[in-house]
C-alpha cells in the first residue's frame, strides 16, 4: 500500500513528515493510528479495516494484487477513490473471466474514465490472471502460495515512526523475482511489499496504533 511514492506524495500535501511518530497525528475520535491514515474517509477506513489484517480469500487477494499493480506511480488515495469502478471495470475481479479478456475488454477498460486508464497495466491484468489461474492450479490456491513468503514474525521489532518502515524486503524480493518468473508484471519488490503490507502477510501497524494484534 504504502511505498516511499505515496510518502512523497502525502508530504507534499502537509499530511506526513518523515520519522515522524504515530502520535503526531491528531485524530478527531481519539483514537490512536499510524499516521498515514491521516483524516481523510476512504484512507482512515481502510487502515482501521483492511491494512494489515490477515487476509485468505483467493479474490480478495487478486483484487489487492491488481490494485497495488495499478498504483505504480499514484497516490493509494486516488486508488482507494477508484476501487468501486476498478470492481464494476473488472466484474467483480473474477480471475477467470479476466483471463479470458480479448482486444474488446482491452478497449471497454481503456474506454473507462473511472479506473486507471494505462494501457500496460490495462494489458498486465490479463496475463497476472492467467498467472495466477496457474499458481492455483498448482498450490490449490493462491492463497498458499503467497502466504508461504511470510516473514518469520519472532523477534521483529515494532517499528515507532514511519520513516522506519521499509520499502522492500528480502521476503518480497523473494515473491517478487517468483511472481515474475511466473508470468507475472507490475509486481516489483516495492510493489509486492505494499501487497504484502495490505493482506498482513507483515504486520506494519506502529507501535501505540489501536490496530496493533
Amino acid at each position: 500500500m504504502f511505498n516511499a511514492d505515496d510518502k512523497r506524495d502525502l508530504d507534499a500535501g502537509g499530511l506526513l513528515s518523515r520519522g515522524r511518530e504515530m502520535h503526531d497525528m491528531d485524530f478527531d475520535d481519539g483514537r490512536p493510528r499510524c499516521a498515514w491514515a491521516g483524516n481523510d474517509a476512504l484512507m482512515r477506513a481502510y487502515h482501521d479495516d483492511e491494512w494489515g489484517r490477515p487476509c485468505h480469500d483467493d479474490r480478495e487477494l487478486f483484487e489487492r494484487l491488481m490494485l497495488e499493480c495499478f498504483q505504480a506511480g499514484l497516490s493509494w488515495q486516488t486508488i482507494l477513490r477508484k476501487r468501486e469502478a476498478f470492481r464494476r471495470a473488472f466484474e467483480g475481479w473474477d480471475v477467470e473471466r479476466i483471463a479470458g479478456y480479448g482486444d474488446d475488454d482491452r478497449a471497454r477498460l481503456m474506454g473507462d474514465a473511472g479506473i486507471v486508464r494505462n494501457r500496460l497495466k490495462v494489458a498486465a491484468a490479463t496475463k497476472n490472471a492467467l498467472a495466477f489461474l496457474a499458481i492455483r492450479a498448482e498450490f490449490g490456491t493462491f492463497d498458499a502460495y503467497v502466504w508461504s513468503f511470510a516473514p518469520n514474525p519472532n523477534g521483529r521489532a515494532r517499528r515507532q515512526a514511519l520513516g522506519e518502515l521499509p520499502a522492500a524486503t528480502p521476503e518480497s524480493d523473494a515473491l517478487s523475482r517468483d511472481l515474475r518468473r511466473r508470468g507475472f508484471t507490475f509486481v516489483g519488490s516495492t510493489i509486492v511489499y505494499a501487497f504484502m503490507q495490505s493482506v498482513g502477510i507483515v504486520d506494519d501497524h506502529l507501535a501505540g496504533c489501536f490496530r496493533v494484534r
